[in-house]
């Protein structure tokens, strides 16, 4: 293995800024979520994903897909949001051995109440902080930053 090329002094505190933003983001939205709409992060992404695909019903595969996850979590996670009557999993209407997944009445009642103050966080959080050229400079940076990952086959 080569040697590495340790981070300077400035790489270093731009790092610590970049991980604990990585780490404190997500637990300030599941709190959010959790005060307001009594749910996780987790069903919320869920919730609107399906939502998304409706009418029609999604496949756990394409949902595991769509969010990045892997099929144990989504399905261990959809198994739980079926209990509390958020979504049902029913036959698939394209493929008899398969599963769809809709949502409940409750389920969209519940994505309903939980988007507007979901929204507010993320605008309140993340876009009035930055100017619309900031932005544009954050996803390009994101981007370059994803980019980097898939390269080395680690995303």
């Amino acid at each position: 293995m080569p040697e590495p090329r340790w981070l300077n002094e400035d790489e270093q505190q731009l790092w610590l800024e970049f991980r604990e933003f990585l780490w404190g983001y997500p637990r300030a939205m599941d709190r959010q979520l959790a005060r307001d709409s009594a749910m996780s992060s987790g069903e919320y992404s869920v919730l609107a994903a399906v939502s998304q695909a409706a009418p029609e019903a999604l496949r756990p595969g394409d949902l595991a897909a769509a969010l990045e996850w892997d099929r144990s979590r989504v399905s261990h996670l959809l198994r739980r949001m079926e209990a509390k009557g958020l979504i049902e999993r029913c036959a698939s209407s394209s493929d008899g051995r398969g599963q769809d997944i809709k949502m409940t009445d409750a389920g969209w009642d519940t994505i309903r109440s939980a988007a507007p103050g979901h929204v507010s966080f993320v605008r309140e959080t993340l876009f009035d902080s930055l100017s619309a050229d900031e932005q544009d400079q954050f996803s390009a940076m994101l981007s370059k930053i994803r980019s980097a990952a898939v390269e080395r086959e680690l995303w």
